[in-house]
Parts: structure tokens; C-alpha cells; sequence
């Protein structure tokens, strides 16, 4: 349908981890594809009951529960005024999954933890298989046959420096770009959800528009820095801030100079962020017991979070 009909708008609908995979798809269809795309605001719909033009429109939501009712009702809403809708969803069987005109289930199996990981990765993935099909890109299709050795590979690479270090801290800041920024944001929010560590991502560029007041010595620092062309800066950048005397804990494929957190290499670039979350998130839970904390139960929250 989007090679036949090339869409006029395109948004996605998403919340927290499923927002940052949304995030990650919308990235690729821009960079690749040249085709703008938008995070809708939802209570544009639940709250304002705004009358969006929907001709031409293409909506994709993310959800692991697809419980939600800021995610349902727009979807319907987007559906019924003639928009095409899309849903990528863990359970299948959900209001979500009903209200889109085509589904993406996930296949990720039941996420017994709060904090979605292995579901997270599914969306990343069905996401890029999205972009692979629209464009015929066989040498990405072809990177996403063979993902899943390199994904077995990245759960068993070394993060334990990262352990070592952000065991004692109560605050840090994750700096990627492009293609990384979506790990960046799910990598903060899983410090916050199950380590209680105050993280915030910031891109490359952005941190040095205030944010790097902030970094002084000992400041711990997570850069993600995937092959692509956002890397060379954000190696720059990690230098940088080493020589301030900041803690730079350095992602990056093995070989390049500062990484002490290794990242497997796919056979895609664009491709490259999906194994280093497998690679974060081994660590994040490492940390979180390590802490004193419960990664799969984090306090105050609920595995189906229902927001309007």
C-alpha cells in the first residue's frame, strides 16, 4: 500500500519505550526515504478533540499491551475519517491490534517484566523491516535475516566497565545522535525505571547547548556512538569530555579508539543500534541488582499503563 499509494502525512502514535521505537522507524523513513514524519501529540484527539485531516494519512502505533486509550482513539478516530492505520503490537488480541486497519504482531512472546526489553526490540525490528519492504532494499533485508546471530552475540558482550562504574551514581546523562538517539532515550528511561538513576538523553549536538554546564569532573557519561555518520562527532565528543574529566563510558564497535562498551556489528549500519541495546540491557539489570533493586517489579509502576 505505501509503494502504491505514497502517503501525503505520516504519523506515529506511541508512548515511552514503544515512543522511542517509533522514534527509531520515523528516522529511517526520513533519512532514507525523505518522507517527513511526526510523534502525534495524543490528547490532540483524547483532550482537544482536534478535526485532523486524515487524507492521505498514515498512522502507526506502537504498543506492547495495546491497551492504552490515548493509543486506541486516535487509531479509530485516524481509521474511521479515512486515514490508513497500522499497529504494531505484542498482544494481538488487544483493543489497539482491533482498531488499526493492519497489524504487526510482534511475536515477542509475554513480557512477564514491567520494563518492556525483548518486545522493545521487536518493534525496532519490525520497524526496519517496514522501511526494507518500502524501499526494496534487499541488502537490509538481508542484514535482518542474519540479526539474530549477531543479537545472540551483543547479549554476551562485555558491559561489565559500565557496571563497575554507575553503581554508586545517582545521575548521568546519554548522548547519541541519528540513528542512536532512540537507544539513548530507551537506555535513560531503563536507568530511571530499574536502577532509579536520575538519566537524561541528550543528542550530540544538543548537549552543548546548556546541558554540558552540567559535566564536570567525574560526571558519568553514556555515548553511544553506532557506525554511521553521526559518529565521528560523537567520538569527538567523548574526547572532549574525557579531557574535562568526565567518566565517558564510550559504546562503540570494537577497535575504536576510547570504546570500553563494545558493539556488535550487523550487516546493515542502520542496523547497528538494535544490537546495542541487546547489549544494554543485560547490563541495566546487572545494575539494577546490583543496586539493591528489582529490574523485572520497579516500584510505582504497572506492566499496562492506561493514559487518555
Amino acid at each position: 500500500m505505501l509503494r502504491l499509494h505514497a502517503p501525503s502525512s505520516i504519523l506515529t502514535v506511541a508512548r515511552g519505550s514503544s515512543d522511542h521505537a517509533a522514534h527509531y522507524m520515523a528516522y529511517l523513513i526520513m533519512a532514507r526515504m525523505g518522507r517527513l514524519v511526526t510523534s502525534l501529540p495524543m490528547s490532540l484527539i483524547t483532550l482537544y478533540q482536534s478535526r485532523i485531516e486524515c487524507k492521505g494519512l498514515v498512522s502507526m502505533a506502537f504498543s506492547q499491551s495495546g491497551q492504552s486509550p490515548d493509543l486506541i482513539e486516535p487509531t479509530r478516530f485516524f481509521r474511521e475519517s479515512g486515514g490508513c492505520t497500522a499497529a504494531f503490537v505484542n498482544q494481538a488480541d488487544s483493543p489497539l491490534a482491533d482498531a488499526a486497519q493492519w497489524l504487526f504482531p510482534l511475536h515477542a512472546g509475554n513480557e512477564k517484566s514491567v520494563a518492556a526489553t525483548k518486545s522493545f526490540i521487536a518493534q525496532l525490528v519490525a520497524g526496519v523491516r517496514v522501511v526494507a519492504a518500502w524501499q526494496s532494499d534487499t541488502t537490509l533485508q538481508n542484514a535482518l535475516m542474519q540479526l539474530p546471530e549477531v543479537l545472540e552475540q551483543a547479549a554476551h558482550s562485555d558491559w561489565s566497565s559500565a557496571l563497575e562504574s554507575l553503581q554508586q551514581t545517582d545521575r548521568l546523562l546519554v548522548i547519541s545522535r541519528g540513528t542512536g538517539m532512540p537507544i539513548a532515550l530507551e537506555a535513560a528511561l531503563k536507568f530511571k525505571e530499574t536502577c532509579a538513576i536520575q538519566a537524561e538523553a541528550f543528542s550530540g549536538a544538543e548537549v552543548k547547548h546548556g546541558p554540558m554546564a552540567l559535566i564536570d569532573e567525574g560526571y558519568p557519561l553514556l555515548v553511544l556512538a553506532p557506525r554511521g555518520p553521526t559518529q565521528a562527532g560523537l567520538l569527538s565528543l567523548a574526547q572532549e569530555m574525557r579531557a574535562r574529566g568526565a567518566l565517558v563510558l564510550l559504546a562503540a564497535p570494537s577497535g575504536t579508539p576510547g570504546a570500553n562498551l563494545p558493539i556488535a556489528e550487523t550487516g546493515a549500519v542502520d542496523l547497528d543500534p538494535v544490537s546495542m541495546i541487546q547489549s544494554f540491557y543485560p547490563m541495566v539489570e546487572a545494575l539494577a541488582r546490583a543496586r539493591g533493586m528489582n529490574p523485572d517489579q520497579p516500584r510505582f509502576l504497572a506492566k499496562v499503563t492506561r493514559t487518555h
